[in-house]
């Protein structure tokens, strides 16, 4: 089983001081990568605590879905005492993850050329809006903001005419992996040299690569061959298409997927137009090509396209609901929803981590935790006596650290 073998990241201690999704949901992915990570949080804790559904307080499922594989301390860093707390705790850190604006981190001390001389092998992720060298540097920026700024929020015009914010936190989470490999790239440079070093992982610049990949086009050439975009994902024609009964996904790719698909459709005379005959001819007449897949795909149900398609090699997909993905027996079959018990918030559903490593895998070892629930033996490994523990502890039991 998973739990009996060594995960990749053991051994090595981060220290999380970021709210909302970016920044936790990298310390997330190295948590189940099997690193230990403190969550440090103000008195009234992360903001995304207080947004979802929740049987308890400050348990919202936006909060659980980005912070299991997590301990949590509140420390308040505006005391001395809580500063003095963040010292000792960096002391005994691998990686620090921070989504402070650099100003605010510079007044705290806590900017990277403030912690190198103290911390040489300190990995210092920051986690930014935009780049800190950039004419842009401290804007403040959520998702939506920096949908538009890359790019993103413009190419919905396509479908919807005007504007539009893809319906998923899209940025924080492409950016929250960003930092997450930024980091482990971080870590082997350490292993080889001992060296710490500053990753500085900003979402406008993320979000603009991860836009530009494909859509750069005619402009990753100076002078530019031709313009930006690449047509067939921009087409309004690209969508799901409609069943009898349903909605179809379905990308024929080469010729003799697309002679195998139009026979199946019992219109096998269509791959006799030149403009279908080859790929090449295919680009050229995209909308022609997408048009005549939606006349087909609408002459059978779902169930019948299941049927023909199942046996071929064609990629296809019956679109989903939301709703559908628990019960999917696909994900059932890899055991990819996890049922775990919490001890304040009862049975929790979640995704286990996608990547499966054979010999070190990813795990869920610790559940999401209650605002400052290991605030007294965080502070007992980092030296302080239960008397000075207890002057912290609020009623509930958290430890607020420097209260």
């Amino acid at each position: 089983m998973s739990q009996a073998k060594k995960r990749p990241l053991e051994g090595i201690r981060v220290l999380e001081i970021a709210s909302m999704i970016f920044g936790p949901l990298a310390g997330q992915y190295l948590g189940d990568m099997g690193a230990e990570v403190i969550k440090l949080e103000p008195p009234e804790g992360d903001l995304t605590r207080h947004i979802g559904p929740r049987r308890s307080a400050r348990m919202g499922s936006f909060f659980l879905t980005s912070n299991r594989n997590k301990r949590s301390i509140v420390v308040d860093l505006k005391r001395a005492e809580g500063m003095e707390i963040l010292q000792r705790l960096l002391a005994q850190t691998d990686v620090l993850i921070h989504s402070m604006r650099s100003p605010a981190a510079t007044r705290l001390g806590l900017d990277y050329a403030a912690l190198a001389d103290k911390f040489p092998s300190l990995v210092y992720c920051h986690v930014t809006g935009y780049g800190n060298d950039g004419l842009y540097a401290g804007r403040p920026a959520y998702d939506d903001i920096i949908q538009a700024a890359s790019g993103l929020a413009m190419l919905q015009t396509v479908v919807s005419g005007q504007p539009r914010f893809i319906p998923t936190i899209v940025a924080d989470k492409i950016s929250g992996l960003h930092a997450a490999y930024a980091i482990m790239a971080a870590l082997m440079h350490r292993a080889g040299t001992g060296e710490g070093q500053q990753v500085d992982v900003p979402m406008f610049e993320t979000m603009a690569a991860f836009n530009m990949m494909e859509h750069q086009w005619g402009h990753t050439f100076e002078p530019p061959l031709g313009p930006m975009g690449y047509e067939p994902v921009s087409s309004a024609a690209r969508r799901p298409y409609k069943t009898q009964d349903g909605y179809l996904a379905l990308l024929p790719y080469s010729d003799s997927h697309w002679r195998r698909f139009f026979e199946l459709a019992g219109a096998a005379q269509v791959m006799e137009d030149p403009r279908f005959a080859t790929f090449a001819e295919r680009q050229k007449n995209v909308q022609l090509v997408w048009a005549e897949i939606e006349r087909q795909v609408g002459t059978k149900t779902n169930a019948e396209w299941l049927q023909l398609l199942s046996a071929e090699d064609i990629p296809f997909s019956v679109v989903n609901r939301l709703e559908d993905l628990p019960n999917d027996p696909h994900l059932d079959s890899v055991d990819f929803w996890q049922i775990r018990e919490h001890p304040t918030e009862g049975a929790m559903r979640m995704p286990r981590s996608p990547m499966q490593l054979s010999a070190s895998p990813a795990d869920i070892t610790r559940l999401p935790p209650n605002l400052g629930e290991h605030g007294a033996d965080i502070l007992r490994g980092c030296g302080y006596s239960d008397a000075e523990i207890e002057r912290w502890t609020l009623p509930g039991g958290v430890c607020a650290a420097a209260k």
